[in-house]
């Protein structure tokens, strides 16, 4: 089976030639020239590799990023003209597995490309929008629907939104929920997990009172439930 590769640029002539290369190299290829296109592409083709440019004309690199590592843990590996020491470590704090500037040489390209797909898991068939009652978590875009209608949610309720979408029917430990969320400082800070899943309840339940989706395992941790 070949190999499957997203190719996101929007420069017309090098993602022709890049699908060119890599299709003579043994590569399966997909393209998009925008940030959007390229989370639509990753939820429903399933890429083995990422191969990302940063300016994007619609959305940044680092939210492409994100977004994938949403519901993924394909690697991204980025081609960029950002040649300055900080872009690179916020791509690889963002989620990015290698970065490869502009101008490249092909050869090294492939190379890293290789070594990428090595060592990245078997693909990702995880679902990229999860649907529970009227609500639709759509992890590669960062979003809530309820009922069709957008619920605006802070960064911190989405952090604990996706982690426990991400994990759902598995119990979700409130210290690695702190730690994830907050950070090891707050290992012990309880009370902030209390506050922040009764405001989603209240934003997203139908009866907050008594949740179906967002439940809480008392000394344990939390559960996000689909039914």
């Amino acid at each position: 089976m070949r190999p499957r590769i997203l190719v996101v640029d929007d420069e017309h002539g090098l993602v022709r030639a890049l699908e060119i290369n890599l299709r003579a190299h043994g590569w399966d290829v997909a393209t998009a020239l925008d940030g959007t296109s390229a989370l639509e592409l990753a939820a429903s083709w399933h890429p083995g590799v990422v191969l990302l440019d940063l300016g994007l004309p619609d959305l940044p690199g680092l939210d492409v990023i994100a977004g994938i590592r949403g519901w993924s843990q394909v690697p991204i590996v980025v081609l960029s003209a950002r040649q300055d020491g900080e872009d690179k470590v916020e791509a690889l704090d963002a989620g990015a597995d290698d970065y490869v500037t502009k101008p490249f040489a092909m050869d090294e390209l492939l190379a890293r490309l290789r070594a990428a797909a090595r060592r990245g898991a078997p693909v990702d068939t995880t679902e990229a929008v999860v649907e529970a009652g009227e609500l639709t978590i759509d992890l590669a875009r960062r979003r809530v629907l309820r009922g069709g209608d957008e619920v605006r949610l802070s960064p911190t309720e989405w952090a604990l939104v996706e982690i426990l979408v991400r994990n759902r029917g598995k119990l979700v430990g409130r210290q690695q929920l702190l730690h994830e969320i907050w950070g090891p400082a707050y290992s012990s800070e309880t009370a902030y997990l209390r506050v922040y899943t009764a405001q989603l309840r209240r934003k997203l339940e139908v009866d907050p009172a008594h949740p179906r989706h967002f439940i809480t395992r008392p000394g344990m941790g939390y559960v996000f439930e689909v039914t």
